[in-house]
């Protein structure tokens, strides 16, 4: 189970290292008056730090390398 889990880690962490975020399109509202509805695309992006996929990374390979062989 926790060689699973260590696996797991390492492929988020070396994901998140290759891309530190993305960007998506959400449709929202502008005017709301009665039957008039006027709304935009809005583009929202999520970044997280370089640092956070090196600490996934790593927690990951520190796991692999002590989970106990079956």
């Amino acid at each position: 189970m926790n060689k699973t889990i260590g696996i797991v880690l390492i492929i988020i962490g070396a994901a998140m290292l290759i891309w530190t975020g993305f960007t998506y399109t959400k449709k929202e509202k502008i005017v709301d008056a009665g039957p008039i509805q006027i709304s935009a695309d809005r583009q929202k992006s999520v970044n997280w730090p370089p640092y956070l996929g090196g600490i996934l990374l790593v927690g990951g390979i520190v796991i692999v390398a002590t989970a106990k062989k079956s």
